[in-house]
């Protein structure tokens, strides 16, 4: 597993979770920083939507539909989380510069 790889896991909250797309981010020994990915946006605030940022080529991503990822909402696993998943893709170069790009451009 790299960074700009996606795979799915199980993404919890609250009283609940379920398996959704995820982007790495970031990953060493201990643990792997991860970005949700989602398909939903339209029903998302402005303010929301400002941190979304869209997934041009879905097929190396390996997603069947429009996606976005939440640039708005980092996630922190145990990297054991990691053992025996296969990635379902990885961004496309394309889709790598754009996303470094719009994150340098949203910076906080």
């Amino acid at each position: 597993m790299s960074p700009f790889d996606i795979f799915i896991a199980y993404i919890s909250w609250g009283d609940g979770g379920k398996h959704r797309p995820v982007l790495v981010y970031a990953l060493d020994d201990a643990y792997v920083r991860l970005y949700p990915i989602t398909s939903r946006y339209d029903n998302k605030s402005e303010a929301v939507r400002t941190k979304y940022f869209a997934i041009n080529d879905l097929a190396c991503a390996g997603l069947f539909k429009t996606s976005y990822i939440d640039t708005g909402t980092r996630l922190k696993q145990s990297a054991n989380i990691l053992h025996n998943i296969k990635p379902i893709g990885k961004l496309s170069e394309g889709d790598k510069q754009r996303l470094i790009q719009f994150l340098q451009n949203n910076k906080k």
